[in-house]
């Protein structure tokens, strides 16, 4: 007879909402989507996919103790449209030739029910301001290959300016052709280490 270990619960409830267990979840590159959204003309959604992502998520049994730490690579900026991508990774926004990355770092965590408001220091080329990402728990499973996931949704709204992020071009009819106001959207797996 042969015997397996059981399959971990990957959840424990905390005043009555499912948070994942205590640990260090990885992030999963394959399936996390970071976007930084802006306007085009003051009007059109332009989304800039940033593919190069690596970091983890702790989950402290103490859930305030909780920390995130990112890193973006910053030359896997992609909009699909190469021309806009090469001005991104330019020094007139990105400079990935002298900022190859940019980073994320948590400072507190505070958990109302399965969301989080977490606190942190975001770096953009050399630059560090904080930050506040709304964060909600969106579940966590078993995967069928042994693994054990948590998969988050995370957002905020930054001014690029606040950055050094500044390069724009004046409308004749008004306004300018890139946005101050970003929005920066994530969605993650985690896959919690041994």
């Amino acid at each position: 007879m042969t015997t397996t270990d059981a399959p971990i619960v990957p959840t424990r409830v905390l005043a009555g909402s499912a948070i994942p267990i205590a640990g260090t979840w990885a992030i999963d590159p394959g399936h996390t989507s970071v976007e930084v959204i802006g306007r085009h003309f003051m009007l059109t959604k332009v989304r800039v996919r940033i593919a190069g992502v690596r970091g983890a998520v702790v989950i402290a049994e103490d859930p305030a103790r909780s920390s995130v730490e990112v890193t973006l690579d910053m030359a896997s900026v992609t909009s699909s449209n190469a021309d806009r991508d090469d001005h991104l990774r330019s020094p007139d926004f990105f400079d990935v030739e002298r900022h190859p990355t940019a980073t994320f770092v948590s400072r507190s965590v505070a958990w109302r029910g399965t969301s989080a408001a977490v606190t942190g220091d975001l770096t953009i080329v050399g630059v560090t301001r904080p930050v506040v990402l709304d964060v909600d728990v969106v579940g966590a499973a078993n995967d069928p290959w042994g693994g054990t996931r948590a998969i988050f949704s995370a957002s905020t709204e930054i001014d690029r300016e606040d950055w050094g992020l500044t390069w724009n071009q004046a409308l004749e009819a008004g306004g300018v052709v890139v946005s101050k106001r970003i929005r920066i959207e994530i969605e993650t797996e985690t896959v919690l280490e041994p």
